[in-house]
């Protein structure tokens, strides 16, 4: 970041200057995440139960990717909104665009 004193006049940037979460996607990321947890758990459960029907194992575990997938739809799209789209008037868009990259190899 080239100007500390633009940054820490951004939105979504802690008092030290540094981009954060929007709070929105963090509550809906978490959502989808608590959502992928109690999915999770269905399975694990279910594995505990020697009748389990292999079938209703793999919904379930389409179901936690699905909702793994949605949590990182959110976060995509609350850094692209808060923090790419704006980061030409921070001077780091360079920085943005090679992390998102980054970020994206992982996906």
């Amino acid at each position: 970041m080239t100007d500390a004193s633009a940054v820490a006049d951004a939105p979504h940037c802690t008092a030290e200057g540094k981009l954060c979460m929007p709070e929105d996607a963090r509550k809906r990321a978490r959502r989808r995440l608590s959502i992928a947890r109690g999915h999770l758990d269905s399975i694990v459960r279910m594995l505990d139960d020697p009748d389990v029907y292999c079938v209703d194992v793999l919904r379930q575990i389409k179901a936690v990717q699905g909702a793994l997938s949605g949590a990182g739809d959110v976060v995509l799209r609350g850094h692209l909104e808060a923090h790419v789209a704006t980061s030409a008037g921070r001077g780091d868009s360079v920085e943005m665009v090679e992390e998102v990259m980054e970020a994206l190899r992982y996906r």
